[in-house]
């Protein structure tokens, strides 16, 4: 009884939510870039393909959400404070172009 339910409320949503991208894209997508006018089952494919390209495959969040959050949180907390600055010199090295950077100069202390 209760997935059946279920079922029911996730039709309704789909239903509904399909028909608000249906009508929201065909009150703005013509006026502001001259594209087509959809139909509801265009929508609803519409809303399939943003959640194959954006929002992936595995239930909620792409690329891992919560779980993943959850695995490196419990990973850093049981880290040493010298594990944890070794981490985050590896993780920063490459970002904006730092890679292999030297540190003479900068304000920051020399590492141990």
């Amino acid at each position: 009884m209760k997935g059946a339910a279920v079922l029911g409320v996730a039709v309704v949503f789909i239903a509904v939510v399909g028909w608000i991208v249906m009508a929201l894209w065909n009150v703005l997508v013509p006026a502001l870039f001259h594209g087509p006018l959809i139909e509801y089952w265009q929508a609803v494919g519409l809303l399939l393909l943003t959640r194959i390209l954006f929002g992936g495959m595995r239930g909620r969040g792409g690329w891992g959400g919560h779980w993943r959050g959850r695995m490196w949180r419990e990973r850093w907390e049981q880290m040493t404070p010298e594990e944890r600055e070794r981490l985050r010199e590896r993780y920063f090295a490459g970002r904006c172009g730092q890679r292999g950077a030297s540190t003479e100069g900068t304000n920051s202390p020399p590492s141990a």
